[in-house]
């Protein structure tokens, strides 16, 4: 009874499983469960430990009760404590399920004793400081879920353990995390001409753009190609009619967690915001569809291809872009490198550095050695990175 499973008892108790309603009934007073079986147990052990006694005894005197003793404890050890209590350890459901048809009527029948004995014996745990009635009920963490849908195996398929993974971790990533950086921004600037805005909108990969005046930090909205249509289809296309259909700008703080963007960008219905920083300086953009892939994965081969900054070559090492970002990284490889910092490969190397190297270099970062291969505008473009481990196993082969 005790080994049951108590979420799935549950679940079968909302299915009106009638086995597991009575279980799940006496489950609920736990004290009176344990009570009358072990009231039941003890009576029958003591009662055959008795009539033992006595028919060894009238047997070979007064050294049968040794003899019953040593025989009987083997007995009740082997065949009535380890061998059916392991089975019903390791197969509760088949066990408690019939059990509970007859502790049932038992507990009604005993009642009263149980009652005696209950009442004793929460009095004695009360002297202990301990509330009988104070009984929390169980709750799983995140980090117990997380737990369990990583050991379901077969049960759930891969796809629903990464979608179900990626729910959980919600609240743990913020906006900066997935957010396209600044200087990856594709907008529209109204200080170009508009046969260059026209060059920029027929090449856009995506429906939303913002719009703004010669700098990022001067965002005057957002533009939805789609509103662009009947400007498009009258010959009306001006920078004029163009601000006109654009949108007021949705600023998102960078620390906010996913789990409370995606609650606001559904209350506000938005699909794009703009990340700032604590100066309100525009740091990238985050969309709807960023938080949704953090848990259904990419949405599009297009936008696999474009994310596809990790190239594995043929000694196991992996050239990876500097814009990539870590968590990416560690996701697609499974690797440890440090997320408590830097959000890119970038400003992992140059921090750990201190200083951005003026030709390549190698280093190590935790258990992971890494060859800048392409440094340019103050940046490291590309890297070589593999795991110490992996290269020492090989050693050792």
């Amino acid at each position: 009874m005790m080994s049951l499973n108590r979420y799935r008892l549950k679940n079968l108790v909302k299915k009106k499983h009638r086995a597991a309603e009575k279980a799940n009934l006496l489950l609920q007073r736990p004290d009176r469960l344990i009570g009358v079986i072990l009231i039941g147990n003890n009576f029958v052990n003591i009662l055959a430990a008795s009539i033992a006694t006595i028919i060894a005894v009238r047997l070979w005197g007064d050294a049968g009760i040794a003899i019953a003793t040593t025989s009987l404890t083997i007995v009740i050890l082997i065949f009535a404590e380890v061998t059916p209590k392991t089975i019903a350890a390791l197969h509760p459901e088949k066990i408690a399920f019939p059990a509970a048809y007859i502790l049932g009527p038992l507990l009604k029948l005993m009642y009263p004793l149980v009652f005696v004995v209950n009442h004793i014996t929460n009095g004695l745990l009360r002297l202990c400081g301990i509330d009988t009635n104070n009984s929390t009920e169980q709750h799983l963490s995140t980090e117990e879920l997380r737990t369990i849908v990583h050991e379901s195996g077969s049960t759930l398929p891969k796809g629903k353990q990464s979608m179900l993974l990626g729910v959980l971790e919600l609240n743990e990533v913020t906006v900066e995390d997935i957010m396209i950086v600044r200087n990856e921004i594709k907008g529209i600037d109204l200080d170009l001409e508009l046969d260059q805005i026209l060059d920029i909108i027929i090449g856009a990969e995506h429906t939303l753009m913002p719009v703004y005046n010669s700098d990022i930090n001067k965002v005057i909205g957002i533009l939805h190609l789609r509103d662009l249509t009947k400007l498009i289809a009258g010959n009306n296309l001006t920078k004029t009619t163009l601000v006109q259909v654009i949108r007021e700008p949705y600023f998102i703080p960078e620390s906010t967690p996913l789990q409370m963007q995606l609650f606001n960008f559904q209350k506000g219905n938005h699909r794009l915001g703009l990340v700032v920083d604590e100066y309100g300086d525009v740091q990238g953009i985050a969309t709807l569809s960023d938080i949704l892939e953090e848990i259904v994965g990419e949405l599009s081969s297009v936008q696999q291809q474009q994310s596809n900054e990790i190239h594995q070559q043929d000694d196991n090492s992996y050239i990876i872009e500097g814009t990539a970002f870590i968590r990416d990284i560690n996701k697609a490889l499974n690797w440890q490198l440090p997320t408590d910092g830097p959000k890119t490969l970038n400003g992992l190397i140059t921090e750990t550095l201190e200083v951005i190297p003026d030709a390549n270099i190698c280093l190590k970062v935790g258990s992971y050695h890494i060859e800048t291969l392409q440094i340019a505008d103050n940046q490291i473009k590309s890297s070589r990175l593999f795991a110490l481990e992996l290269t020492e196993s090989k050693m050792s082969d």
